[in-house]
Parts: structure tokens; C-alpha cells; sequence
């Protein structure tokens, strides 16, 4: 096994901490959490009390202030111990991040320490009914009215939609001007015209609250506008390779647990009176896929090295969104054939991870469209 050399002994010391609180907070109730829709938001304050909530928060606004490494280490965990319905990465890796980069002081003070304690919950409203990743034909406009803006439109798909209390709405600012007319604003979803629609009924992440939204004549301050008017688009691009690499980052934890929980099965399981692994066909597919996953886990590792010294582009981000989620869809698959019958029964591990994997090729970008990013710049539009 080839060792990884990002992490010291405090990191996994944080790791360790992290991984018995999930054990003793989340697994328990995690079945019950699919049953409702939605996880325990009491689980949320608990884990801000421990401080594995935006770790890169700024020590002046609640924070620890420390690297991305932190948030990989969570995203890492809650994926290998299957805990799909906690919505923290959204929240950790790409909500919050905005409000560090582009929030002013006001809005810094204002929801940090929230975001850091967990008594606020954030969400990211991009995805429109009829745009999915076309960002730029998004139809919500917040149109400007004396020192406020005006948001009418609805979203969908939207992760933490349930319990968010704070969510980021990607807007028009001015239809008239394209992606160049697109805004990003801070609604509070305690806001007069805010609504949210049903919980989505998904394939997977079934206690991942996923939900609709909806805005009629919701009056946003302007003093909401989350950097500048018009930037909106241009923000999101430059916040995607985070995202992306988030993405990457479960997609090789989930295999690498499944693949653990698979190894452990066919050692106990047999058939023609002797153990599955004894069979060829068996050890070839293990074997396989574990160097498959060895390969992916050195290069988004590297990749997270990049990210840490600033010099992740956005083709090598959709490099790694485009494999990891691949291969993870894969050993998702292979494993539960080597399960057999019982690989298809929720109360199994591999079950829960080859419903929860398929997503991970759609959102953040389509794996198509990462296609499209690498293809354009190797040969130009």
C-alpha cells in the first residue's frame, strides 16, 4: 500500500476523533435518518460543538482557520462510513468557502459563526427545473428595487434544502446581459415569499434532505449581495474545482470502504463448500479494482496537493470528478455481483453504496461536461 504523506500525526489525530464521532452520532441512526428524509439537526450542533464543521473558517469570525486538508479528512470519513445523508461537504466545501472569499465584514460576522457552530445551515441554490448544468441560461431574477432586490424563480435539487437556514441563490441580476448579468445573493429562509417544495423521493442518499425552492417577491437587502453585482458567473467557475475535487475525494473514500466491506464478505461467504475468495474469478475482480483505486487515490491526492498550494486548474479538477466518480460507479457495481443476492438487500453496505454512487457522475457537473472541459483544453473551442 503506497503511504500517503499529506497528513501528520495532527491530522489524524483529528481523523480519529472525527471517525468516533460518527461511530457513537450518526451510524445509530443513520437507517432512521433514510426512513425521515432527512438527519437529526441536533447532529449538526453537536459536530460544530467538536469543530468539524468549515474548519477554514477564520479564527476571527468562530473558525480554526486551518487548510483544506481538514475538510478532506471529513468528506473522507462520512464517505467511508457510508453516511450519505450528512449534508456537511456541501456545506464545509462549497457554500461557506463563498461567504470566506466574497462575504463582506458585515457578512463574515454575520453568519460565520453560525455556519462554524451549526446553528446555521447553508445550501447553494444553482440548479433551475429546466437549466441542470447550463448555468448560464438560469432563470430567477432578483431585480433591483430601491435598496433591495426582488427574487422570483425556484430551484431544484437543492442538498441541505430541508434544513437549510441560509441559503446562496445564483440570480439575474439583469436578464438582459447573459452570464454576465448573473448575481449571487444571501437569502434567509425565515424571508417573507420563501418557500421550500417537497422533499425529493431520490434512487440513493435517501437521508439526504434534497429539496425544491421556490421565491415569490422575496425581498433581498442589497446589503445580501454576496460580492459584487454581475460576478456571479464568473464566482461559480472559479469555485467548481473545490467542488469538484470534494466530489473526488468521497468518490475514492466510498470505493475504498466498499471495497473493504466486499473483502470481508467473500472471505465468509461460501459456495462448492469453500469460501468465495477462493475463486478465480473472484481474486481477479479484487484485484482489479484494488489497483484501479490505488491509481485514483495517489492522483486525487495529488490533486488535493495541487488545491493546497493553489495551482488546481479546472481541466485537472474535472480529470479527477470524470475517473473517481467512474471508478467509484464500478466498484460499486463489481462488488455487489460478488455479493450475489444479497448484495441487492438494503441492510447490506454494498447496497446502500451502489444507490448512493450513481449521482456523483451528475451533480457538479455532469461527467459529459468534464469531458467537454478536458477536450477543449486540448484542443481549443
Amino acid at each position: 500500500m503506497i503511504p500517503r504523506t499529506l497528513f501528520d500525526a495532527e491530522h489524524e489525530l483529528f481523523r480519529d476523533n472525527l471517525r468516533r464521532f460518527l461511530a457513537a452520532e450518526a451510524a445509530p441512526h443513520h437507517a432512521d435518518w433514510e426512513k425521515q428524509g432527512h438527519v437529526d439537526p441536533a447532529l449538526w450542533l453537536k459536530a460544530g460543538e467538536q469543530g468539524f464543521l468549515a474548519p477554514t473558517v477564520p479564527e476571527a469570525y468562530g473558525g480554526v482557520g486551518v487548510d483544506f486538508r481538514y475538510n478532506a479528512i471529513v468528506d473522507e470519513e462520512v464517505s467511508r462510513a457510508g453516511l450519505s445523508g450528512i449534508g456537511w461537504g456541501l456545506h464545509s466545501d462549497i457554500a461557506v468557502p463563498y461567504l470566506i472569499r466574497l462575504g463582506s465584514e458585515e457578512q463574515k460576522q454575520r453568519y460565520l459563526p453560525g455556519c462554524v457552530s451549526g446553528e446555521i445551515i447553508t445550501a447553494i441554490a444553482m440548479t433551475e427545473p429546466g437549466t441542470g448544468s447550463d448555468l448560464q441560461s438560469v432563470q430567477t431574477t432578483a431585480m433591483p428595487d430601491g435598496d433591495h432586490y426582488v427574487l422570483n424563480g425556484s430551484k431544484t435539487f437543492i442538498t441541505n434544502g430541508q434544513l437549510a437556514n441560509l441559503v446562496i441563490v445564483v440570480a439575474k441580476t439583469d436578464p438582459s446581459a447573459g452570464a454576465a448579468g448573473t448575481s449571487l445573493l444571501l437569502v434567509d429562509t425565515d424571508s417573507p415569499g420563501f418557500s421550500r417544495g417537497k422533499n425529493l423521493e431520490k434512487v440513493g442518499m435517501k437521508a439526504q434532505d434534497t429539496s425544491e425552492l421556490f421565491f415569490q417577491d422575496v425581498r433581498v437587502p442589497k446589503a445580501n449581495l454576496l460580492g459584487q453585482e454581475g460576478q456571479g458567473f464568473i464566482y461559480l467557475m472559479q469555485e467548481l474545482p473545490q467542488e469538484r475535487l470534494s466530489v473526488a475525494i468521497n468518490a475514492v473514500a466510498s470505493a475504498e470502504s466498499i471495497l473493504q466491506h466486499t473483502l470481508d464478505y467473500v472471505r465468509e461467504r461460501k459456495a462448492f463448500g469453500k469460501p468465495i475468495s477462493q475463486f478465480q474469478n473472484t481474486q481477479f475482480v479484487l484485484a482489479q479494482l484494488s489497483a484501479e483505486i490505488t491509481m485514483q487515490r495517489v492522483f486525487v491526492d495529488k490533486c488535493l496537493e495541487l488545491h493546497l498550494e493553489g495551482k488546481l486548474d479546472v481541466p485537472t479538477a474535472a480529470k479527477a470528478k470524470l475517473l473517481c466518480t467512474d471508478l467509484q460507479c464500478k466498484v460499486a457495481d463489481e462488488c455487489m455481483q460478488l455479493h450475489g443476492g444479497y448484495g441487492y438487500m438494503w441492510e447490506y453496505p454494498v447496497a446502500r453504496a451502489w444507490a448512493d454512487s450513481r449521482v456523483q457522475k451528475i451533480y457538479a457537473g455532469t461527467n459529459e461536461i468534464m469531458k467537454l472541459i478536458i477536450a477543449r483544453d486540448l484542443i481549443g473551442r
